[in-house]
Parts: structure tokens; C-alpha cells; sequence
């Protein structure tokens, strides 16, 4: 019993062995990240610099509009001046004359005409052009100052917008210092493979066919697939989520603003039942993320910076809501 006993042990300690030897070796104290924590750290770090970015692109799209206005306004000012100067022209002449010939030709009209009357009628004359002249210049530097008061106005939006472009731009730069990091852990870990754990396609795309304008900007999104993620792109070699939206609906002629809070107002609102190929898909509660739908669950989406322009499920983010441009 005693040689059974002791064979039973020495069995039970050998598979004890054997089960501690097929274990992984323990984690050192320091052991670098693996690649779903790599991905997963980017994810969570991604969602507070994109919502920086689309306020960027709000801005950046704003500040453009102004200088815009500010360049029409100033061609509307220009020749508005060239008038003022003109008229004022015309005026200091008359003044210059009435300064330097003024008594001298009324009394040689008094010895020509002997009659104060035909004087009067041509001083009156004189005043009467003078008052015209007056009047003309009025209405010009009116609308010349009317202009002027727009432009300065532009003028101080545009330099208040540059400031908070350069204050958006100094902040993402702290964060992306934080995702250059993480990237560069990530391509050492797919050992610069440039993988993104997973196909950029995970279907057809479209995957549904639809036709007309929504049929060309879908097609237009699919063939985006692979290139890279750069903020503030809108294409054609590389974009940001907005700007892939609006580069292809651009594609079908629908204008849409660089901006995922513009481009949530500036289509109709749709159900995700009634969702259909193109429809643009945003997510999270601000609307800071936004893709393309092409049917079936699916979008083609440019998710953030390290991953190509790619499909993926909708599902996989929280849905704010459903927008059809047109």
C-alpha cells in the first residue's frame, strides 16, 4: 500500500510539473504592451483628440468663409473710393475756382451782362452744381463707410478665428504627441507592417447598389479605401473623417462643410431603418466621428491617424444618427 501511496505522488507531482511547464512564462515587471493594448490605448486616446480635430476643421472652414467676404467686400469697396475721389475732385475744382476766380468773374459779369439777375442765375447755377456734387459725394461715402464698417468687421472675426486656429493647433499638438507614442509602439509591435489587425475590406462596397448622386459618392468613398488618415485632408490622397464625406458627395456636386457638426445640419434626418447607401452615419453624442453608410451594417470611414482609409461595421461605435445629403 505504502509503494502504491508513494507512486501515486510521484505521478500527481510529474503532471504538476508538466501543467507548470506548458504555462507562459509571468509577464516581466516592465513588459511592453501587446497589440490589441497598443490599439486599444490609441482608440481611447483617439476619441479626445477628434473631437479637437473637427472643432479645428469648424474653424479652419469658418475662417475661410470670412476671407472670402472680407475679398468681396473689398472689391465692392474699391471702386466706391475711386468715386469719393473723383467726385472730390470735382468739387475742390470748383471750390478753387470760386477761391481764385469767383469776385473777379462776377463782376466781369455784371460789365458784360450789366444785369444782377443774369449774376444771380449763374452764382445760383454754380451753388446748384456745387450742392449736387455735395450730395453725389454723400451717397458714395456713405456706402464707401457702410463697406469699410463691414470689412473691419471681417477683419476682426478673421483675426479672432486665426488665433483660435493657432489655439486648436498648439493644443492637438500636445495630444498628438501622446498618439505619436502610442504609434510608434504599434508599428514596432506589427513590426512596421503598416497592419491593422483586419482587412480594409470586409465586404463588397457598396454593399448594396444604389444609383444616382448617393450611387456616385459611395462609389466614390469605396475607392478611398487604403488611403492614408492625415488631419484636416479632404483629399484626393488622404483625408479625415469629414473630409472624406465631403470629398465624396463633392464627387456627386452636393457641397458639404469640413466639419461633422456642419454636415449633420445640412442633410435630412433619417431612421436607421430606412438608412440607405450614403446616408452619412455619425456617432457619439457630439457628432465628432463621421462615415458613409454602403449598406448591409456596413461604412467606409477614415478612423484616425496610423489606419487607411477603411470599411468597417457600424456597430462598432456609439450611432448618434443617420443624414441624407442632397
Amino acid at each position: 500500500m505504502t509503494s502504491w501511496r508513494t507512486l501515486v505522488r510521484a505521478i500527481a507531482a510529474a503532471g504538476v510539473a508538466v501543467f507548470v511547464g506548458l504555462l507562459p512564462a509571468a509577464p516581466a515587471a516592465h513588459a511592453e504592451p501587446n497589440i490589441d493594448q497598443i490599439e486599444a490605448e490609441l482608440d481611447k486616446a483617439w476619441e479626445k483628440i477628434e473631437p479637437l480635430i473637427e472643432q479645428y476643421n469648424k474653424v479652419h472652414s469658418q475662417l475661410q468663409a470670412n476671407q472670402k467676404k472680407a475679398a468681396e467686400l473689398q472689391r465692392k469697396v474699391r471702386p466706391l473710393e475711386l468715386q469719393v475721389d473723383l467726385a472730390m475732385t470735382r468739387v475742390g475744382e470748383i471750390a478753387a475756382r470760386q477761391y481764385m476766380y469767383g469776385p473777379v468773374s462776377a463782376l466781369n459779369a455784371v460789365l458784360q451782362t450789366g444785369s444782377p439777375t443774369t449774376l444771380g442765375d449763374r452764382l445760383a447755377m454754380l451753388e446748384q452744381i456745387a450742392r449736387d456734387q455735395r450730395e453725389r459725394i454723400a451717397v458714395v461715402a456713405a456706402a464707401r463707410d457702410k463697406y469699410r464698417a463691414e470689412k473691419q468687421k471681417l477683419d476682426k472675426l478673421v483675426a479672432t478665428q486665426k488665433r483660435q486656429e493657432a489655439d486648436l493647433a498648439a493644443r492637438r499638438k500636445a495630444i498628438q504627441a501622446n498618439i505619436d507614442k502610442l504609434e510608434k509602439q504599434r508599428l514596432a509591435a506589427y513590426g512596421n507592417t503598416n497592419s491593422t489587425g483586419g482587412s480594409l475590406r470586409i465586404g463588397a462596397c457598396p454593399a448594396v447598389y444604389i444609383g444616382g448622386d448617393a450611387g456616385v459618392a459611395v462609389k466614390t468613398a469605396c475607392a478611398q479605401i487604403g488611403k492614408p488618415y492625415v488631419f484636416g485632408a479632404n483629399g484626393p490622397d488622404s483625408f479625415d473623417c469629414s473630409g472624406l464625406t465631403q470629398y465624396a458627395w463633392g464627387k456627386a456636386g452636393v457641397s458639404l462643410t469640413h466639419y461633422t457638426g456642419s454636415q449633420w445640419t445640412e442633410g435630412a434626418a433619417v431612421s436607421r431603418s430606412n438608412a440607405r447607401p450614403g446616408d452619412l452615419v455619425f456617432f457619439y453624442s457630439d457628432h465628432h466621428h463621421v462615415g458613409i453608410y454602403v449598406g448591409n451594417g456596413l461604412m467606409v470611414h477614415a478612423s484616425r491617424t496610423g489606419v487607411p482609409v477603411k470599411m468597417a461595421k457600424i456597430d462598432t461605435m456609439p450611432i448618434a444618427g443617420f443624414r441624407r445629403p442632397s
